[in-house]
This record gives C-alpha cells, structure tokens and sequence, in this order.
C-alpha cells in the first residue's frame, strides 16, 4: 500500500491556498457562519470522525466525509472536487497521520475552524517504538512517521472507548466555538454520547476481565490502544498498515505463539486482505473471525455504527479468549 501518494498538482491549485489557522487559536469572533441551508458545514475526514460529527451535531449540522464506505482510509486519493469543496467547510475533522492526501489538502484548504482528533487526547505508540508487541518489527515495512501516525505515534485511538470519549469532548467544544448560537445543544449531545463511550468502557472492562488467555492475533495493529487499555496482548501479522507482507520468521513465531497462548482464533478485518490470516488459521489448526478496526461501516459491518460494531467486537474478543 502506497500511502505517500501525492495530491495532483491541479488539485492543489484548484484548493483555497491560505494558510490553515488552529482552531485552538479562534476567538468566538471567528465563529463561522453556517453555509449548508442555515446548518454548519462540517467535513470528516473518515468514520470514526463522521461518527462524532453527527452525534455530537445532531440537526445543527450538515456533515460529510471524504472517505466513501468500503474505501480504506489510508488508501484515499482526493479527487480534484473534494480538495476543492475543503475550502467551502465551516469545520472539518479529522485525525492527523491516518491519511496524509487529506492532511496535505486541509493544510490548503483555508478554513479557520479545523479540529485535529490528535490534540484532543494523549498519542501513544505501540510496536517496535514501544517495546511492545504489535508485528511491526516482523512486518519489513519502512513505516515512517507519516504513515503511522504523527511523530510515529499509533493513530487507532478511536478503539479506546475511554480515549475516543476524551476526543468526542474536543470535537463537542469545536463545534461550540465554530457555532456558539447552538452551543448548549452540542455540550448536551456531546455529554449524552461520552455517557454512552463510559458505558462501552465499562462493558470491555467487566466483559474482558476474566479470560482463559489475553493473547490475541490479528492481521492489522490497530488494537494496540483497545489492547493495553484492557490488559490483553496483541501480535499481529502486519504492522499498523494492514498492506504489509509478514515475513515467513514472523508467521513461524506467530505458530509459536498461538500454541503458547493457547489461541485459538485469528482474526482478519472486512477492508484488507484476508488471505494470510487464513492461511496462517489453516496451517494452524485455529478458527478465524472478524475483529473491526472500524475505519468505516459498509454491508459488512456487524453493525450500524461504532457503538454496534464495537459491541460486535466484545462479543468476538470474549469467544476468542475464553472469556468466563
């Protein structure tokens, strides 16, 4: 996967070239006024940022996101018209790291009021940099920072409950201060869902405490955060980008593992290959099932939406580990 990709020169000319402002440095003077039939037009830059878009906007807002469901988000290639239409945004959203055409087009874009998912909680990185266990030091990617997220720190913090809530709190307080007229609407809607988030948090918790192993195998590190925030140990096949070739020492040391940790699933996802989680199931003697990085909802998902699908996960997560 090719996630270097460089935005066309057209479409960085058919962009709005002034420089990007934090929406941390906006005053309440720089309150947008609504340009979508009297509601704020915010742009996400995928799901888990459309997500907290529509819940926390509710019917103050228009939303919509760059990423079409069933595209994988760090695979995206704005079209000429998206990097364009940026610029028309009263807030966009998004998660710096995960996809770099869009970074580089919201730095373009011009809009006063943009929300950076990174700022709003703690990064951290899992992996090689970290010491920990997650596949990259097996996978023979060349991951640089941009790939990985900021400063080689792991993007995946929408799978934390806890840290997604903290990031739902951000987006809550953007959107104030981009449309104050209906601030107390997006304080009560933000406080509704981070009460939901909490309640999530609270079902991983008491659903993964007791568990016959806490080693799972999966085919992309994306659950580094869902992993250290529940005690469960994660190897994965690939790295943080789910293109990634293992080598054949990392499948043999997986073997290993699974046998040690007494695993008995391995899991694969709905937007990326399922090939070598199969094979390595097949080779293995071990069941497969999906465990959902919820990068986007499609036909696929086993559910709606984040609450649902991360539910969905639960339930797999439990099976998997013997959950008592």
């Amino acid at each position: 996967m090719n996630v270097r990709r460089l935005i066309p020169t057209a479409a960085i000319a058919g962009a709005v070239t002034l420089g990007m402002v934090a929406l941390s440095a906006c005053s309440s003077s720089d309150a947008a006024e609504p340009k979508s039939g009297g509601k704020l037009a915010v742009t996400a830059s995928f799901y888990p940022m459309q997500f907290l878009a529509e819940r926390i906007g509710g019917g103050h807002v228009s939303v919509t996101t760059l990423t079409r469901p069933g595209v994988e988000p760090h695979d995206l290639e704005l079209k000429p018209r998206q990097t364009a239409r940026l610029g028309e945004a009263d807030v966009i959203l998004y998660l710096k790291g995960v996809q770099p055409a869009v970074d580089k087009a919201i730095a373009q874009s011009g809009v006063e009021n943009v929300v950076d998912a990174t700022t709003l909680t703690t990064m951290e990185k899992h992996g090689t940099e970290a010491g920990g266990h997650g596949g990259d030091e097996h996978s023979g990617d060349d991951h640089t920072a941009e790939e990985t997220g900021t400063e080689g720190n792991d993007p995946h913090i929408w799978l934390d409950p806890v840290k997604y809530a903290e990031v739902a709190k951000g987006v809550g307080a953007g959107l104030e201060k981009a449309d104050p007229a209906h601030a107390a609407a997006y304080r009560k809607n933000t406080a509704a869902l981070v009460a939901e988030l909490d309640g999530l948090n609270t079902e991983f918790r008491q659903g993964l405490a007791h568990t016959s192993t806490k080693t799972f195998i999966t085919t992309h590190a994306a659950f580094g955060y869902l992993a250290e925030r529940y005690g469960l140990e994660q190897e994965a096949i690939a790295g943080i980008d789910p293109e990634s070739e293992p080598t054949p020492a990392r499948i043999k040391e997986l073997e290993t593992i699974a046998e040690r940790d007494k695993v008995g699933t391995i899991f694969f996802e709905t937007l990326a290959s399922d090939k070598t989680a199969k094979t390595l199931a097949g080779d293995s003697g071990l069941k497969t099932d999906v465990l959902d990085p919820l990068e986007g909802i499609t036909d696929r998902s086993k559910g709606d939406d984040y609450l649902e699908v991360m539910r969905s996960n639960l339930g797999a997560l439990r099976t998997a580990l013997g959950a008592k």
